[in-house]
């Protein structure tokens, strides 16, 4: 049972396996966010949001465990939290490819730059350090996005 609970932590912590990713396993992860996010894109934002919720919960775990059995504070191929931040950074706008790749992009840029208090929240313990400054970051890169709708709506 344990170890099928393992293979189940390494799964979903590994973003399905992205995280295994040779170059860029954060990038990757985020690709597999944004691909895992077109069946959602369809559903209102409250149930966009639960989504987020539920993939934060189980990503917090996941990735603690893995972090717990690799024996490392936030390993690299822990890529949940992109996925979960990828999903924040999209919830409740219009789904279209100039927004997908426009979200896509200002998540990664968020992603590495960690504005304040991003990568303070890296510090929480266990799997939340590892999900909160990617969620941060999501939060971030839907503001960005929603002010350049708000300037470019024909986006």
């Amino acid at each position: 049972m344990r170890r099928l609970l393992d293979f189940a932590a390494k799964l979903v912590a590994t973003g399905l396996g992205s995280g295994y990713s040779p170059f860029a396993p954060g990038t990757a992860g985020s690709l597999v966010g944004l691909a895992l996010f077109v069946p959602l894109a369809g559903c209102s934002w409250p149930v966009q949001l639960l989504a987020v919720a539920i993939v934060s919960v189980v990503g917090a775990l996941a990735g603690g465990r893995v972090a717990t059995l690799l024996g490392l504070e936030d390993p690299g191929l822990v890529v949940v939290d992109e996925v979960a931040g990828q999903w924040l950074t999209l919830v409740a706008l219009p789904f279209t490819p100039v927004i997908a790749v426009a979200g896509f992009l200002l998540f990664r840029v968020m992603d590495i730059v960690k504005p304040w208090p991003a990568r303070d929240l890296e510090n929480l313990p266990g799997g939340w350090g590892i999900m909160a400054d990617d969620l941060a970051a999501g939060i971030y890169a839907q503001l960005v996005l929603r002010v350049g709708l708000a300037i470019w709506p024909a986006a």
